[in-house]
């Protein structure tokens, strides 16, 4: 019997737990590739098997040109000692309701990185903060420059790029305007 860690502890539990057995969607959170080498060595000690992806399924892999997605094998069930005739064969199972993941074309030798992705999180302001001090600038109706943005806060002219682009366009997904003056140079205001 193979020594496993927590982490591909966890996997196989998961995917044992499931009707169909299928590892996707992960659960585990660990950074980077992590979970790629997890369900890798889970592969190599013949816990987990490729089987052939359906379209709703998160895919592992591509294998020339046909979708590969993986499952608890029935070593894995044996392993966690759960009784293999409990276990409804794959085939017998009707796809359950699961939310699908990428679906990312991967090298046929290469298990594609496996990205879950995240409920979005609607994005507050402190009305204390820079931020917010920023935004307040930006949403007068003569707006601001960012030399006027440098003098308020003592940052750098490109962080100020940076605050605009990143912070509030991108995180707060607010829309910058911005409009050449002859008096003031380069105006930024908040459209709305």
């Amino acid at each position: 019997m193979h020594k496993l860690s927590d982490s591909q502890l966890v996997v196989l539990s998961t995917a044992s737990q499931r009707p169909d057995g299928c590892v996707f969607p992960i659960t585990l959170k660990l950074k980077g590739n992590a979970i790629g080498n997890v369900l890798k060595s889970l592969l190599a000690k013949g816990l987990l098997e490729e089987v052939p992806g359906r379209a709703d399924d998160t895919l592992w892999r591509y294998d020339d040109g046909a979708p590969l997605t993986l499952k608890a094998s029935p070593a894995a069930y044996r392993h966690l000692g759960i009784d293999a005739e409990a276990v409804p064969a794959a085939n017998d199972v009707p796809a359950p309701d699961r939310p699908s993941g990428k679906r990312k074309p991967a090298k046929a030798a290469q298990p594609a990185a496996i990205v879950e992705e995240k409920p979005q999180k609607e994005r507050t302001v402190r009305t204390d903060s820079k931020q917010a001090q920023l935004i307040a600038m930006l949403k007068r109706a003569k707006g601001a420059t960012i030399a006027e943005i440098v003098e308020a806060f003592g940052w750098q002219p490109h962080t100020v790029r940076g605050a605009i682009a990143g912070a509030l366009k991108k995180k707060l997904g607010l829309e910058v305007v911005s409009e050449k003056s002859d008096k003031r140079g380069r105006i930024y205001r908040i459209a709305g």
